[in-house]
């Protein structure tokens, strides 16, 4: 029998988890041919979710758990679940049902009758979401599509259903600053998109505020592509071209505007391109720099009961 492993990362999410599980087991139950194990990854709750999780375990022995000593991320408890599931295939879902569990064995049939890899789902529609934040969403992927070599397709969610020998090789990219999206872009595999309107959450609220998305935004874009980093370059031919223009202005005036001001006017443009130019190359370095520091991406507090270190 095929063995379906469901990886959950858990932030306080101690209404959503009964729920997710109810729904996770409606689907389990309808899939006779195969068995499934979920893995709720606790990444530093401070409510009852890992309470709720352990009791579930009690009863449920397809039920497994990780928790974290505090907070990591959910880049860091993907990345936890995916190492320890041991499924034939692997999906990575929210507690929140905003991942519907009835598309599971819709994905199931595609990966195990036709030739696909990855069954991975989008949202046609952001309906429900704040419209600032869906404005900004399509231009991240617009902006990000046109620097990066990769294709990251708009609307993409975590939750896609993969291959054993996909989930290999994203484990095999053990990076500290991981950006998931991008990297299931990156390993490629030949993959199915199923797409949905957008599910508002079924309990609690999202940990995701408008200056969050930003940073994972900027952490997605500084993780695939280095345009940035040719920023500068481009803006030494800018600068220097204005300063051309502005000369010849001067010359064509004789020199009646003042000079202070376009010299004052010209250091203050200047200064603040060279902040932002030194800006972007110190984001690289940062990431440089956490990534030599060789740190673990995540340290476990207790898993199925046990306790140990990662």
């Amino acid at each position: 029998m095929d063995k379906i492993s469901i990886v959950v990362s858990c932030l306080n999410e101690e209404d959503s988890i009964p729920l997710f599980y109810k729904e996770i087991k409606k689907v389990s139950n309808s899939m006779k041919n195969v068995t499934f194990e979920i893995i709720f990854v606790d990444d530093g709750s401070t409510d009852n979710t890992l309470s709720i999780i352990k009791s579930l375990r009690d009863e449920d022995k397809s039920v497994r758990y990780i928790s974290f000593s505090r907070n990591f991320g959910k880049e860091a408890a993907m990345y936890a679940g995916l190492k320890a599931s041991t499924g034939d295939y692997v999906t990575v879902m929210d507690a929140d049902l905003q991942d519907p569990p009835k598309l599971i064995p819709k994905m199931y049939e595609y990966l195990t009758k036709e030739d696909y890899d990855i069954v991975g789902t989008r949202r046609v529609t952001r309906k429900g979401e704040p419209v600032i934040r869906s404005m900004f969403a399509r231009l991240f992927y617009k902006i990000i599509n046109s620097m990066s070599d990769i294709e990251m397709v708009s609307g993409a969610r975590d939750f896609r259903l993969m291959k054993r020998y996909v989930v290999d090789s994203i484990l095999s990219m053990k990076e500290y600053n991981r950006y998931s999206k991008g990297l299931f872009s990156f390993v490629g595999f030949k993959t199915k998109w199923l797409e949905y309107d957008n599910i508002k959450r079924v309990a609690g609220k999202t940990k995701w505020s408008f200056i969050k998305l930003f940073k994972y935004a900027i952490e997605g874009i500084l993780s695939f592509t280095i345009k940035p980093l040719e920023l500068p370059l481009f803006i030494g031919f800018i600068m220097e071209l204005i300063t051309i223009i502005m000369f010849i202005i001067n010359i064509i005036n004789k020199f009646n505007i003042s000079l202070f001001y376009n010299i004052s006017l010209l250091i203050l443009f200047i200064s603040g391109l060279l902040f932002i130019c030194l800006g972007i190359i110190s984001l690289y370095i940062a990431k440089d720099y956490l990534e030599d520091k060789n740190r673990p991406i995540y340290i476990i507090k207790e898993m199925d009961g046990k306790y140990e270190k990662k």
